[in-house]
């Protein structure tokens, strides 16, 4: 990965609010261990991630938004290829930060993706 790989975020049908998306789509939850699951990028495309997603994981998403390796490295977020549960899988690492912070880091991401707008949005 470099600086400019984007890390693509599936975002859920609950975080997508009065037309707009929430910082909850970046913020992990305690089952997420702390870090939240992305596609990479230079790996699969936002359309392939998403059909990836809905289709054979049976998962909701109504589009997909992304923020690059580089704006991680601006919020101080580690990135970890982990190829796992799929080849194509990243993890944006939030371990040892408070709840402030997260919620603080959620939103700057959410800042960056939402000014690169959509990499992919399913229409019915």
């Amino acid at each position: 990965m470099t600086e400019a790989t984007q890390l693509l975020r599936q975002v859920h049908p609950t975080w997508f609010q009065e037309g707009r998306v929430t910082s909850q789509a970046f913020k992990p939850t305690a089952k997420d261990n702390n870090r939240l699951s992305v596609y990479n990028g230079d790996l699969i495309s936002a359309s392939q991630s998403w059909m990836h997603c809905t289709i054979e994981l049976k998962n909701s998403s109504i589009g997909v938004i992304a923020v690059t390796l580089g704006e991680c490295q601006i919020e101080q977020l580690d990135v970890e290829e982990d190829m796992d549960p799929f080849p194509e899988h990243a993890s944006i690492k939030f371990e040892g930060l408070s709840n402030s912070e997260k919620e603080s880091k959620a939103k700057s991401l959410r800042r960056y993706a939402v000014e690169r707008d959509w990499l992919y949005l399913h229409s019915k």
